[in-house]
């Protein structure tokens, strides 16, 4: 009887000690999309592509204008004289040419850095929230399928995408 009584004072014990697992998950292309930091990063590379793509067609055109005169006055000088200028015609475009695809790759790589800062960002945000609010587990949601379902109360998409659009407020 004393055995039986200690068996099961025991499994109550460790039963009680048992903490329960609390677990939630988020959609993470919709927390990454929908997050206003990522939206004003995009809508600034947006202008700085917009005003690279002015000033390339700016450029273009002037160096047009600057082959067509060039055709236009090549009928009138030696042969010699013709060819030193069509010559330094190429180099000046070869010139652009890497000049433009050297600022369009640093465009790349200034957006691509501050989207994987934010991408940080967020997983910190997420590691943070989930400690404070006593998660054992905040599970990632995307396309490849790490949560293939989840109850939608366990879904802390718009809870997390709204503390962090608060947090980016300030």
């Amino acid at each position: 009887m004393k055995k039986s009584l200690l068996i099961v004072l025991g499994c109550l014990t460790f039963a009680s000690c048992q903490k329960e697992m609390k677990t939630g998950y988020v959609d993470n292309n919709k927390l990454i999309n929908e997050y206003q930091k990522k939206k004003d990063i995009e809508a600034s590379v947006k202008s700085k592509i917009e005003a690279f793509d002015r000033r390339v067609d700016s450029i273009g055109k002037a160096f047009q204008a600057e082959a067509q005169d060039f055709q236009l006055k090549a009928s009138g000088m030696s042969q010699k004289a013709a060819q030193e200028q069509y010559q330094l015609l190429g180099q000046k475009q070869q010139r652009l040419q890497q000049q433009f695809q050297m600022e369009e790759q640093t465009i790349q790589r200034e957006s691509q850095t501050k989207i994987d800062t934010l991408i940080k960002e967020v997983r910190n945000f997420i590691k943070d929230y989930g400690k404070k609010n006593g998660y054992t587990y905040i599970l990632g949601s995307n396309e490849a399928g790490s949560v293939l379902y989840g109850e939608e109360s366990k879904d802390l998409t718009d809870e997390i995408l709204g503390e962090l659009n608060k947090a980016y407020k300030k």
